[in-house]
Order: structure tokens, then sequence, then C-alpha cells
């Protein structure tokens, strides 16, 4: 008797589940995605200062 009381005890216990959802912040995204714009646009000026002014001189 005391062995079905655990068994139907145990069957009745409901399991939470819970979804955990990553969250993206589109205006953080779009802010990252302008500063490493930026930085790739500045290094290729970099480079092209470098190939139309300096290397010529050599």
């Amino acid at each position: 008797m005391i062995e079905n009381q655990n068994r139907s005890e145990v069957s009745n216990v409901e399991v939470e589940h819970r979804d955990i959802q990553k969250k993206s912040d589109s205006s953080m995204v779009a802010s990252t995605f302008i500063k490493y714009a930026a930085y790739i646009i500045i290094f290729f000026g970099f480079l092209y200062f470098l190939v139309k002014y300096v290397f010529p001189k050599f």
C-alpha cells in the first residue's frame, strides 16, 4: 500500500518548463555595425593615403 501511494505522489508532480529567449536590442546591433563600418572606412582611407601619397615618394 505504501509503495502504491509513493507512485501516485510521484506521478502527480507537475514539471515546470521555462523557455529562455535571448532578447536582441536592434539599436545596439545597428550602433555596433556603424562603429565597425567606420573602422573599415578609416582603415581603407589610410591605405589609400599611403598608396597615393607616401609610396610614390620612394
